[in-house]
């Protein structure tokens, strides 16, 4: 075991969130998402709602700063302007948790599974409500003397 990791972080979760480079994309999705047919990477958390996957991701993930919209979801088939409750949540996570909040852009059912296909990996979760698929864009760690950590170390 290690210490002030989110239990949710599996060995095979924690090594695909290591193994990533800045501007690889990681996705996340519902219990329904073709995961099996889509990942090239698949790590299966079965049971879990994907927002608590999404909070457990964002303690050790940096979101891109360099794009404009490093979170994205999947447009609704029939309602392509509406939003999801349950990308609400996802949009809440990321305002609490994220290093750099950033606002969720939706994109194109055919055009995210697309995407989702050249993702580094897809972390398949039991959430069972419709739509429950984010796109995260890895960013990139700052130098220790750059870290909120590092700065308040100095200031004493």
């Amino acid at each position: 075991m290690l210490r002030n990791l989110d239990p949710l972080l599996s060995p095979d979760l924690l090594h695909a969130l290591a193994a990533m480079g800045h501007g690889d994309e990681i996705v996340i999705v519902d219990a329904n998402f073709p995961a099996e047919a889509t990942a090239r990477r698949l790590i299966r958390l079965d049971g879990l709602p994907a927002p608590r996957v999404l909070t457990a991701i964002l303690s050790v993930l940096p979101l891109d700063t360099f794009v404009n919209h490093p979170a994205i979801s999947m447009q609704m088939v029939d309602d392509p302007e509406g939003s999801p409750p349950v990308v609400a949540e996802f949009q809440k996570v990321i305002d609490e948790a994220a290093d750099n909040p950033a606002r969720i852009r939706p994109l194109e059912r055919f055009a995210f599974y697309e995407r989702a296909r050249n993702a580094f990996a897809v972390v398949q979760t039991g959430e069972r409500r419709f739509y429950g698929n984010l796109i995260l864009k890895k960013g990139v760690v700052p130098p220790e003397e750059k870290t909120p950590a590092a700065q308040r170390r100095r200031r004493r």
